[in-house]
């Protein structure tokens, strides 16, 4: 018989990870948003696809692991969340640093971006 602290656990782990499917999303539709008001040059156009790429990648990523068919296949796509929040952190900083959007604009979702990174590695350096 299952024991009241587990399932407690079970059902914790569960209402985090329907936040974290929420919040990831959220986070695409911002990197999205940010990504349509970057410049139409040809050096913008790479950064746009870089940037919507892997942020994006976050969120689909995360719902897939959700719903893997193994702890391996879940550790996997983890460490893919993981790699895409890294990236798109870089991406972001390189906007930043270019004046491509300024501080105020750009801020709340760089935070965003280093949160998400920080509890990808955090679940990924739980599971090894």
């Amino acid at each position: 018989m299952l024991s009241a602290n587990f399932k407690i656990k079970v059902m914790e782990n569960k209402e985090f990870g329907k936040l974290l499917e929420v919040r990831t999303k959220r986070f695409a539709i911002a990197i999205i948003m940010l990504s349509a008001s970057l410049p139409n040059s040809s050096e913008g156009r790479v950064v746009k696809n870089q940037i919507t790429r892997s942020g994006t990648s976050i969120g689909a990523n995360y719902r897939e692991a959700n719903r893997s068919r193994s702890n391996a296949d879940f550790g996997h796509k983890i460490i893919i969340c993981e790699g895409e929040a890294n990236e798109t952190v870089y991406w972001l900083e390189i906007i930043s640093e270019i004046n491509w959007i300024t501080g105020p604009k750009i801020r709340p979702i760089l935070i965003e971006a280093n949160e998400l990174l920080a509890i990808f590695t955090s679940i990924a350096s739980k599971l090894k």
